[in-house]
């Protein structure tokens, strides 16, 4: 069964393929024989009721610096796809919300992973908060007293914007550190509309914080992300080392709590954040990982991902 596939995502020029599990996803699609189709977000439009795009048809290579090959630009209507990837990276912003409202359109006639009302709805950094047994101490607020009290309740804490990703500003501030008031000034300047994520500190985090990935709530495949020297962050976007690791039992306790919940909501591929045994984030905008899990000898998440999906076709 040949799919057609649409994947919106940043432009393909500009991913680093080694990493990249939206470029894993359209390798497999590709060995599938499903036919791939390549848009940027800025090029979704609702023209008379119909949910468009200017795309081309894209072949890939895992070939660093011949990756792709792109097709003659058209305009098309995308509820005439089987398929469309929501692939393009975060920042969560009124952008990224606009096009869960059109792509909320044609979905689930065109089957577009992850559901696109439900990934607006369940912010990564609010929805795991559903789940309070299984998370540290959180507070969600922009109140500088409120941040103060709990930093003075906890003694050691993490602070970091609401819809940030990627590591970008995510801070660790101990009970002694005269640095708050001018941090919350920083923030209160930089996120204007939206509260900040506190969270107590963890030390387990210099072991690692794990990825563990799910397709359709199911763990399948888990990383380590060990922070560089001199770094309280693990994002690999900013230094931190992949490694292999299993998935424990505590882990699959958090696995299979959540797990229910990510299939009510359609949420086919999800990366969960987990250091020592809790877990502090929920990833269904654009999760990572899948092509670290395969190098280290982990499953092949991308297949089992379009398994997950061809079902559904």
């Amino acid at each position: 069964m040949s799919l057609s596939v649409a994947v919106q995502m940043d432009h393909i020029a500009s991913i680093n393929i080694k990493g990249d599990s939206t470029f894993a996803l359209m390798l497999e699609a590709q060995k599938r024989g499903h036919k791939l189709f390549h848009y940027t977000p800025e090029r979704l439009s609702l023209r008379n009721g119909r949910v468009e795009a200017r795309l081309e048809s894209v072949s890939v290579r895992d070939i660093p610096g011949d990756h792709f090959s792109l097709g003659e630009t058209e305009r098309t209507d995308l509820s005439t796809f089987d398929v469309v990837l929501l692939r393009q990276d975060p920042p969560f912003d009124m952008g990224y919300i606009t096009t869960t409202h059109l792509l909320e359109r044609i979905h689930p006639k065109t089957l577009v992973v992850n559901d696109p009302a439900n990934v607006r709805n369940a912010p990564e950094k609010i929805f795991v908060t559903e789940f309070p047994d299984l998370m540290p101490p959180t507070l969600i607020s922009r109140d500088p007293e409120e941040i103060r009290l709990f930093r003075h309740e906890h003694g050691d804490i993490i602070i970091k914007p609401l819809y940030g990703n990627g590591g970008a500003g995510v801070f660790r501030l101990s009970e002694g550190d005269q640095n708050l008031a001018s941090l919350l000034e920083i923030f209160g300047a930089a996120y204007r509309a939206q509260p900040y994520v506190v969270q107590r500190y963890l030390p387990a985090v210099r072991a690692g914080d794990k990825r563990i990935i799910l397709v359709d709530g199911v763990a399948v495949g888990a990383i380590n992300r060990v922070p560089a020297d001199g770094e309280s962050r693990s994002n690999m976007h900013v230094g931190g080392r992949p490694e292999p690791i299993e998935i424990t039992r505590r882990d699959r306790e958090i696995c299979e709590a959540i797990g229910p919940a990510l299939k009510a909501r359609g949420f086919l591929f999800v990366g969960i954040d987990v250091i020592g045994d809790s877990m502090t984030e929920i990833n269904v905008t654009s999760p990572t990982g899948i092509r670290e899990v395969k190098r280290f000898g982990g499953a092949d998440i991308a297949a089992l991902l379009w398994d997950a999906i061809e079902a559904k076709r």
